[in-house]
C-alpha cells in the first residue's frame, strides 16, 4: 500500500508539475504575445510622435524661410511700386531684396508689356559673395510666358511657382515667390519676385521629400508608393501649396524589435523550469513599470527638448560683442518651469542696438510657443525697420491676426544708436525699466496695449538721450513679484537697492539673482525671471 501510494503521489506530483509547466508555458507564451502586441503599439505610437515632431520642426524651418522670403517681397512692394515711374531704379529694388535677405537667391521686377511699354525685367541674383545684375527681357527667356509672371497676374495675389531650372536667369533649380504690382491707376503693371534655391531648401528638409502643389518633387529622396507594409507621414506647408512626406517600411521599423522578441522567447524557454512561479508576476510588474517609466521619460525628454529649443533661440554668450568697447551688455532667463513665456533678444545693425524684453501671459508650452513666435517676429520685422513704434505695431498686427487663444505679450522694445547714445523705445504694457545715471529712476513710459490685444493699435514711441556711463535695466515681473515663503514680494525698492553699487553688466545680474534667491529662500519659484542690463560706454557722447 505504501509503495502504491507513493507511486500514486509521485504520479500525481509529476502530473501537477507537468500541469504547472504547461500552465506556465501557456502563460509565458500568452504574456509574450501580449507584450509583443502592446510593445508594438507603443513603438508605433513613439514612431508616430517622433515623425510628427520631425515633420513639425521641418515645417517650421521651411515656414521660417517662406516667411522671410514673403516678408522680403512685401517690404519692397512700396518702393518697387514707386519706382515704376523711375524704371532705372528698379534694378536697385532687386538688389536690395537679395542683399538684405540671405534666404533670397535672386529677385526681379518684370514689367507687363503693353503697346507703350516694352519688355523690361532687371534681375539680380547671388553668385557666391557677389550680386550679379542681368536682364530677363530677352527673346530666349521670354519672361511674359513664365509661370512666376503669369500666375500672380491671374490670381492678383502672391504666388509660389512650381520648381524649375532657371536657364537664362539665375542658372539654378529654384522656386519663385512673386506678387503683382499696381500702378497709380490701380492696374497691374509689374511683378516683383524672390527666388529660393532648391539646393538650399534641401539642406533644411532633412530626410523628408517636399512636393509642389502639382505633385512634382521639389527636394528630398524619391518616395516609393506606400502599401499596407509601410507607414506614411505627411504635412502641408501652408500658403505655398507644398507638402512634405516620408514613407517608413514596417519591416525597417520593427526589425530590431522582432529580433529582440525572439531572443526573449528563447530565454523564456530556457528559464521556464526555474522561473515558472515568478515570471508571471515579474513580467507583469516589469511591463507596468516599463510603461510608466517610458511615459515619464518621454514627457521629460520632450520637455527637455522643448526647453533646449526655446533657450537656443535667445543669445546666451556674454559678453555678446567682445570687440566693442562702447557697450557692456548682459541678460539672463531663470524659467520657473521647464519651458516658459519670458523672452529677450538683441542684435546690432547699422551701429544700432535693437533689443527687447517680453513676458507672455500664461505659462507652460502654450506660452513658450507664443514666446518663440514673438522672438521670430522681432527678428524678422526689425531686420528692415528702425522705428520701435513701427516694429511693435507690425508685431502686434501679426499676433492679433492669429491670436485664437486670447493670449497676449507685454514687451519693451528699444533701438539704441551706439554712435550718439539716442535711445528710442516703445513700451507695450510692460514694466517700466530703470535708468542708472546719477541716480536710479523709473524710465517714463507711455502705457500702450500689450501685443495681440487689438489689431491696428497706434503704438507711441519715446526717446531718451543716454550719456557715457549711463545704463538701463529691463526686467519682467518675475523679479518684483518673486515671493518668499510668507508670500511677501521682492518689490521694486529691493531691486533698486541691488542695483545701487556700480558693476559691470554681468555682475549686476548675478547680484540681483543672488538677492532674489536669498529673499525667496525655500519658496517655489512662481514666475519666470528675465533681466537685461545695457551699459552705454561711448566716450564721444560726453
Amino acid at each position: 500500500m505504501a509503495r502504491s501510494e507513493k507511486k500514486r503521489n509521485s504520479i500525481l506530483t509529476s502530473f501537477r508539475a507537468g500541469l504547472l509547466i504547461i500552465v506556465a508555458t501557456i502563460t509565458l507564451e500568452a504574456t509574450s504575445l501580449i507584450q509583443f502586441y502592446f510593445s508594438q503599439s507603443a513603438l508605433m505610437k513613439e514612431a508616430n510622435l517622433r515623425a510628427q515632431s520631425q515633420l513639425e520642426n521641418t515645417r517650421l524651418n521651411i515656414m521660417d524661410v517662406v516667411d522671410q522670403t514673403e516678408a522680403a517681397v512685401r517690404n519692397s512692394v512700396w518702393i518697387a511700386t514707386w519706382c515704376l515711374d523711375v524704371q532705372d531704379s528698379l534694378k536697385r529694388v532687386c538688389q536690395r531684396v537679395v542683399e538684405d535677405n540671405p534666404v533670397v537667391a535672386g529677385s526681379a521686377v518684370a514689367l507687363v508689356p503693353t503697346r507703350t511699354q516694352k519688355q523690361l525685367c532687371p534681375y539680380v541674383y547671388r553668385d557666391g559673395d557677389s550680386l550679379i545684375l542681368r536682364t530677363l527681357a530677352t527673346e530666349a527667356y521670354d519672361y511674359p510666358s513664365q509661370e512666376w509672371f503669369v500666375k500672380p497676374i491671374e490670381t492678383e495675389e502672391g504666388y509660389w511657382s512650381e520648381p524649375y531650372m532657371d536657364e537664362g536667369g539665375g542658372e539654378m533649380l529654384m522656386t519663385t515667390y512673386s506678387v503683382p504690382l499696381r500702378n497709380a491707376k490701380g492696374e497691374i503693371a509689374a511683378v516683383l519676385t524672390a527666388d529660393i534655391s532648391l539646393e538650399w531648401l534641401n539642406s533644411i528638409a532633412g530626410g523628408f521629400t517636399i512636393f509642389s502643389r502639382s505633385g512634382n518633387k521639389m527636394v528630398g529622396p524619391d518616395v516609393a508608393p506606400a502599401g499596407d507594409d509601410s507607414f506614411v507621414y505627411s504635412a502641408d506647408v501652408e500658403r505655398t501649396g507644398w507638402s512634405m512626406s516620408i514613407v517608413i517600411p514596417k519591416e525597417e521599423l520593427f526589425a530590431s524589435f522582432r529580433k529582440l522578441a525572439m531572443v526573449v522567447k528563447i530565454l523564456q524557454i530556457l528559464g521556464i523550469l526555474l522561473l515558472v512561479f515568478i515570471l508571471r508576476s515579474l513580467i507583469r510588474s516589469q511591463n507596468k513599470y516599463r510603461a510608466l517609466n517610458e511615459v515619464k521619460d518621454r514627457l521629460e525628454d520632450e520637455l527637455r527638448i522643448a526647453s533646449g529649443i526655446q533657450m537656443s533661440m535667445i543669445p546666451k554668450t556674454f559678453p555678446p560683442f567682445p570687440e566693442r568697447k562702447d557697450l557692456d551688455l548682459s541678460a539672463l532667463i531663470v524659467p520657473a518651469k521647464e519651458v516658459g513665456g519670458d523672452l529677450y533678444d538683441f542684435f546690432i545693425r547699422d551701429e544700432k542696438l535693437f533689443f527687447c524684453v517680453g513676458d507672455v501671459s500664461g505659462k507652460g508650452v502654450p506660452a513658450s510657443l507664443i514666446m518663440a513666435v514673438t522672438r521670430s517676429m522681432f527678428r524678422a520685422v526689425s531686420a528692415h525697420e528702425d522705428s520701435p513704434g513701427s516694429i511693435v505695431s507690425k508685431m502686434n498686427d501679426s499676433m492679433a491676426d492669429m491670436n485664437e487663444t486670447d493670449m497676449f505679450v507685454t514687451i519693451f522694445l528699444g533701438v539704441l544708436d551706439l554712435r550718439n547714445g539716442l535711445l528710442r523705445y516703445c513700451n507695450a504694457g510692460h514694466n517700466a525699466p530703470m535708468t542708472l545715471t546719477d541716480s536710479i529712476e523709473d524710465l517714463p513710459v507711455i502705457p500702450n496695449l500689450p501685443l495681440g490685444v487689438m489689431p491696428g493699435f497706434d503704438y507711441m514711441e519715446q526717446e531718451l538721450q543716454m550719456k557715457y556711463d549711463d545704463a538701463i535695466f529691463i526686467y519682467t515681473d518675475g523679479l518684483t513679484e518673486a515671493e518668499n515663503i510668507t508670500h511677501e514680494q521682492f518689490g521694486l525698492e529691493r531691486a533698486k537697492a541691488a542695483l545701487h553699487t556700480r558693476r559691470n553688466a554681468s555682475d549686476h545680474l548675478d547680484n540681483i539673482r543672488s538677492a532674489v534667491a536669498a529673499f525667496v529662500g525655500d519658496a517655489p519659484q512662481s514666475d519666470d525671471l528675465t533681466m537685461l542690463f545695457i551699459h552705454y560706454l561711448n566716450p564721444t557722447s560726453l
